[in-house]
């Protein structure tokens, strides 16, 4: 598709991530929201989603736990704002980080122009140190190879209603 991820810092506490899709934005709306769709993309191509909840509602939770060989990982968040089909605010937790730094604000944004979605995630985390390590984690690449398979998953809109 020629559509790579781009991950920069911005100030001393943000990582904005962008990558587009040729797609509406409904359908990558839907894709980021619908837990039958986001098993089918979410993280790296070696992880395995086990668990996958979403209540779609200001309030409401997200929860999602990877898996990759005998190793598990947990994120969630709870959901800030909700402006379908183009702005999702969630406030997320980490379960690894001290409880005021491992919680992190993730405003997703997605833009359509002739048919192609860019999607925009900025990520403000507590301290300089926590967005460091993320960065330093291999997040990139996972977040990567799972935009790779958002891609191929909403390039084929016909398969995105199918299990």
């Amino acid at each position: 598709m020629g559509r790579t991820l781009s991950v920069t810092k911005s100030g001393d506490h943000e990582i904005v991530m962008t990558r587009s899709f040729d797609a509406p934005r409904a359908l990558v709306f839907d894709a980021w929201t619908k837990p039958e769709l986001v098993r089918r993309w979410f993280g790296p191509r070696d992880c395995e989603v086990v668990e996958c909840e979403i209540d779609l509602r200001v309030g409401g939770g997200w929860r999602y736990r990877l898996r990759h060989g005998g190793m598990e990982m947990l994120l969630q968040g709870v959901y800030q704002e909700i402006d379908r089909p183009g702005r999702l605010i969630s406030l997320e937790t980490n379960e690894d980080c001290e409880a005021a730094e491992g919680q992190a604000l993730a405003t997703l944004t997605l833009v359509e122009h002739d048919g192609v979605t860019t999607l925009t995630q900025v990520v403000r985390y507590g301290s300089k140190r926590i967005r460091d390590a993320v960065l330093e984690s291999g997040m990139e690449r996972g977040v990567g190879e799972g935009f790779d398979k958002l891609a191929e998953l909403v390039a084929a809109p016909v398969k995105v209603g199918a299990r």
